[in-house]
């Protein structure tokens, strides 16, 4: 029987009884149907996890009692920012939950001249609260037990000023399918960001700016590949060379 995972936003502690949101709650009872004693997997955020047992399901809440706290981490050693330019339909919703399944430490959503999505006031809060659920539910089940950062979305020239520099162990690669280099092998890396561009890609004018910044080129192979697409090849590359991808 599959033990389901649960993000919550409260504050967690063994031998408390806590009532889950309305969105959870519903999931358990209406969809899974899970009635008292069912065992789960409670984390919010924080790091670990508890076992947990429900105690009762209403009709509009699930109570259950927390047990044992175990500090799993499955967090990889690379710290990796995905910075990435807004595009049209679901490929940001299909970025957002892969990226967290691979790894990624925080994604930034970006303004760029070629992106069509235009965000403010209350759609763009309503659109980040959308990308956090579905965060959220990558990490129930991939079993991460802590949530990526989403950030505000960024002018490209506004990530530039506050993107740190380049260091012995930290890098800036832009996606450049006109260039030949890829990820420096030799190169042990702590931390990583990674500058994408939406659909149809940064212009020749944005990847110049970047690369005047320190971005380092990146190249795929000879492939062009669409935009949610080339951010997962190239996180999945990095976690191998030096996050926790085994070797």
């Amino acid at each position: 029987m599959r033990v389901p995972r649960v993000y919550t936003a409260q504050p967690l502690a063994s031998g408390q009884v806590v009532t889950l949101e309305a969105a959870p709650s519903h999931h358990l009872s209406k969809v899974l149907r899970m009635t008292a004693g069912r065992p789960l997997v409670l984390f919010n955020g924080q790091g670990g996890e508890f076992e947990g047992e429900i105690l009762e399901t209403g009709k509009k809440a699930v109570s259950v009692h927390i047990g044992d706290f175990h500090p799993a981490d499955r967090e990889s050693p690379l710290d990796l920012e995905l910075a990435i330019g807004l595009s049209r339909g679901d490929r940001m919703d299909w970025i957002f939950q892969k990226a967290t399944e691979l790894g990624a430490t925080r994604i930034t959503p970006l303004f760029t001249e070629r992106s069509e999505v235009k965000l403010k006031g209350e759609r763009l809060e309503k659109k980040l609260e959308h990308w956090q659920q579905v965060m959220i539910s990558a990490c129930e089940q991939c079993q991460r037990n802590r949530l990526p950062i989403i950030r505000s979305p960024l002018t490209l020239d506004d990530w530039f000023d506050q993107a740190p520099g380049n260091t012995p162990d930290r890098a800036l690669f832009v996606l450049h399918h006109r260039d030949s280099r890829g990820l420096p092998t030799e190169k042990p890396l702590g931390e990583v960001s990674l500058l994408v561009g939406p659909e149809g890609g940064l212009s020749d004018d944005e990847i110049d700016r970047a690369l005047q910044r320190g971005c380092q080129p990146l190249t795929l192979g000879p492939r062009v590949m669409r935009t949610e697409t080339a951010p997962l090849a190239a996180i999945s590359l990095a976690q191998y060379l030096w996050g926790d991808f085994s070797k």
